[in-house]
């Protein structure tokens, strides 16, 4: 039996070990698993190539739990170690990537998140146990070799009886974490880092109902049996070909992913690329709600089928977070911070090659069904409205598929848009001027009204839509939206025609004034227009820009202070309705100050602003003019 010690300049590592990874005790086992994953796939590969005499077989790592010896147990049969390996790599090449690791890392370790890539993997086991034993034959003819440290930079290494190659791991467990000697939570943590790795892992065994047969009389009762309790599906659909997989496929291993999710996803991308880097993965479109920040953190990151993070920022571009799916790739480093990540150079063209995987499929999905993408539209937008504000690629892509529907539900490409328009909703300077609303119910009045004018309304309603129209403008020649309630319809589109007023100038003056002295100044901006004798007498409109740029300051952007700006609103004074004529000709202050009141607040009602006190007032007086 030999003793000894590692070599070590830190005074003792182990409570470094400790207190350092504390906050992610549990990855302990993912890293023991991973190794275990590691040391059979280098053996199949060396069958493979004729270098280990051993069969392969059909290998299995297994967990085990002994609560009585407080004994978690890892067992592969994969390439094992020698004596002198054991020596070489866990004695020396661990411990000094430990060492290393915690040099470099010794003030943000704990949120370093996955530690194998620095050679701590194995040391990660005594964050839970006090003592670890390793029990390995190599598949080389030479003979066990039986390794034991408890915690200290002392440990033993004698000779065992191993007979089988492959390795087995002996954790004794600490008693604070007691917890990783109960089933449930070491099948929670296997189904959440190791449910889709590529060797078949057992944990303890579960009873399988057998099927009766067809002809089996209708009192019999099934049978069950005993079998291997596996918790991973070693071929998970992202490691196929997309040729071998259909829809229904995509869909079951969605359910996989997201068990409790009940709706089917819209559609879904497959990413295989094997240069200049590698990566695989599926990303699927849910049903997106109006909120932005509910679906983050739905889209997993895989390292060669080893569960990492499911904050995926850096690595995806922003507007795709909220999709859900997988993405597998070996070369995301995963153990370093993210400030690096987003400078690295690999992770950028990740990124960009995501972004440009989703823009072709979902071009190809508009060319290939249209009438499918448009009803899917309404629940795909957000994301391809972010995306077409956050990433310039994306956003020229976009301009193929990215639809804009009218307040009828028809749907256009902007071009189409854009031609369908230009005839009759250019103004008298050459701008072609698109109209929308934002709420069909709340604007019903001014969409009516621009429809009577023939014009086409595209109804945009999501958060972003102030900064999306912002970046359309200036990024199109000579257009600008207008929303269809910021102007008397007259004015949305300004032509050359003038409308003449009923009025002379001395009574549009006397007319100013007599509803300056009840509109209040700070709320109400007038305007006199001569517009059709059938138009409403009063319309309460909000100026474009200073409505825009407020919805931007509320979600982010704009000019600064303009979210906390008072509502500024104008009222538009149809010179040519009668109502306005007698307004002006009534005799008595108290009469003429009772008819702007309630015409105000009639115009009010109709923008959705009569609220509260003020609609109590209005109603109790209209009762009594109806009296």
């Amino acid at each position: 039996m030999a003793t000894g010690n590692i070599n070590v300049s830190v005074e003792n590592i182990f409570p470094l070990i400790k207190k350092f990874l504390y906050s992610d005790h549990e990855i302990f086992l993912r890293e023991l698993i991973s190794n275990a994953t590691d040391a059979t796939l280098k053996l199949k590969h060396l069958t493979s190539i004729g270098e280990a005499s051993v069969e392969y077989g059909n290998p299995v790592i297994e967990v085990s739990i002994d609560k009585e010896k407080k004994q978690l147990r890892i067992s592969d049969q994969g390439i094992g170690m020698t004596k002198e390996e054991v020596e070489k790599y866990i004695n020396q090449v661990a411990f000094s990537g430990a060492e290393e690791f915690l040099e470099k890392y010794k003030d943000t370790a704990k949120d370093s998140g996955i530690i194998g890539h620095f050679g701590l993997g194995f040391y990660s086991a005594f964050m839970v146990a006090n003592k670890v034993e390793i029990i390995t034959k190599s598949y080389k003819d030479e003979p066990a070799a039986h390794w034991v440290c408890e915690g200290t930079t002392e440990f033993t290494l004698e000779g065992a009886d191993k007979k089988e190659h492959g390795t087995d791991i002996i954790l004794h467990i600490n008693e604070d974490d007691k917890e990783f000697l109960e089933e449930n939570r070491i099948e929670q943590l296997l189904v959440k880092y190791n449910k889709f790795m590529p060797i078949p892992i057992k944990f303890g065994t579960k009873e399988e109902t057998i099927e009766l047969p067809e002809d089996a009389p209708e009192d019999a009762k099934p049978e069950t049996k005993t079998v291997d309790n596996i918790i991973n599906n070693t071929n998970p659909a992202w490691t196929k070909q997309p040729t071998d997989l259909e829809d229904k496929d995509y869909n079951e291993f969605y359910r996989e992913l997201y068990p409790m999710q009940f709706e089917e996803p819209l559609f879904h991308i497959h990413l295989n690329v094997d240069y200049p880097f590698n990566l695989t993965g599926i990303l699927y479109f849910p049903k997106m709600s109006q909120d932005m920040n509910i679906q983050k953190d739905k889209i997993q990151l895989y390292q060669n089928q080893v569960f990492v993070t499911d904050n995926v920022e850096g690595i995806v571009p922003e507007f795709l977070t909220m999709l859900r799916g997988v993405i597998d790739s070996p070369d995301i480093p995963l153990n370093v911070s993210r400030s690096y990540l987003q400078a690295d150079g690999a992770v950028k063209k990740i990124s960009s090659y995501i972004t440009r995987k989703v823009a072709d499929k979902l071009k190809t999905l508009f060319n290939n069904n249209r009438e499918d993408f448009e009803k899917k539209w309404n629940d795909i937008k957000i994301v391809i409205e972010y995306g077409m504000l956050t990433e310039e690629k994306f956003f020229e892509k976009a301009q193929a598929f990215a639809l804009y529907p009218t307040v009828d539900d028809k749907y256009f490409t902007f071009e189409e848009f854009e031609e369908k328009i230009k005839e009759n909703q250019t103004d008298k300077d050459g701008n072609k001027v698109i109209l929308y609303a934002s709420n069909k119910d709340e604007q019903h009045s001014y969409i009516e009204a621009a429809k009577d004018k023939g014009y086409e309304v595209l109804l945009l309603d999501t958060p972003i839509v102030s900064h999306l129209l912002q970046k359309l403008e200036t990024s199109k020649e000579k257009i600008s939206f207008v929303r269809v309630d910021s102007d008397h319809v007259d004015n949305l589109i300004k032509k050359d025609e003038e409308k003449i007023s009923k009025l002379s100038d001395e009574e549009k003056e006397k007319l100013k004034e007599d509803f300056e002295k009840v509109i209040p100044k700070e709320k109400y901006s007038i305007q006199l227009e001569a517009m059709d004798s059938n138009a409403a007498p009063l319309i309460i409109t909000q100026p474009e820009f200073m409505r825009r740029m407020k919805e931007m300051q509320q979600t982010g952007g704009g000019m600064f202070g303009m979210g906390n700006m008072p509502e500024m609103y104008n009222l538009v004074v149809n010179t040519n309705h009668e109502l306005i004529s007698e307004i002006l000709n009534t005799k008595t202050a108290k009469k003429q100050e009772r008819l702007i009141k309630q015409s105000l607040d009639l115009a009010k009602l109709s923008q959705n602003l009569l609220k509260g006190e003020e609609l109590t007032a209005f109603i109790k007086r209209s009762f009594e003019m109806v009296k």
